[in-house]
């Protein structure tokens, strides 16, 4: 029996699945201070941002903060909006360490205080892709066209979450969350990307770990 493309396409697709199974993150903390966190209370996640270009992915904020199901999350936008000008890329620290000179102006605890803000929780981190191998080609003649050949790349994301008690000014501990995976593209006919979901399980492993680590009162 022939297979035509969409047949063998569809059989690379199911093998490669298989192949790429599911993306776990690696995920570690470091405590430094005890948690703990009142109904009426919430936390802000925020990315870093900077005016030269660096920046955490808006959407991995997002989507930590999707993930977060027993504890009340300020957005990301209200919070710049609430506290502009302090957070702005162009004046925003740079590093976890700097936000103690911010927090600790009179202007911007007393609007905390007001917020009901606990913790800011500062999330530095991007995903990228590395090198790719393999080849593919793809041509086009009066009969038709098509790709063929098979091209692999690998994706990783790295995290860390800086967590900072909003009551006392003190940094009580580190999230990170690392995960990395390969990509596929075969090509018969039809070019099949399948993505790693690297940044999908990297958010989903620190959600749970900060989650976890607010509401543990030790």
């Amino acid at each position: 029996m022939r297979l035509n493309s969409i047949g063998l396409n569809a059989i690379a697709m199911m093998a490669l699945v298989a192949l790429q199974g599911c993306v776990p993150a690696t995920v570690e903390q470091v405590r430094q201070g005890p948690t703990g966190i009142e109904a009426h209370e919430s936390i802000v996640l925020l990315g870093r941002r900077h005016h030269t270009g660096y920046e955490t992915e808006e959407g991995f904020v997002d989507c930590v903060g999707n993930h977060l199901r027993d504890v009340a999350v300020t957005s990301e936008h209200d919070f710049m909006d609430g506290f502009y000008p302090w957070f702005e890329p162009r004046v925003a620290p740079l590093e976890p360490k700097d936000l103690p000179a911010l927090l600790n102006r009179p202007a911007v605890k007393r609007k905390i205080e007001s917020t009901g803000i606990r913790y800011l929780v500062w999330v530095d981190g991007q995903t990228n892709t590395g090198d790719s191998s393999g080849t593919l080609t793809c041509t086009i003649s009066p009969g038709g066209g098509g790709c063929f050949g098979f091209v692999t790349w690998e994706r990783d994301s790295a995290y860390e979450a800086s967590i900072w008690d909003m009551k006392t000014g003190k940094q009580v501990g580190m999230i990170s969350s690392d995960a990395t995976g390969t990509s596929y593209m075969p090509a018969v006919i039809l070019p099949i990307p399948l993505i790693a979901r690297v940044q999908a399980s990297a958010c989903s492993g620190l959600a749970r770990q900060l989650e976890s680590f607010l509401l543990d009162a030790t």
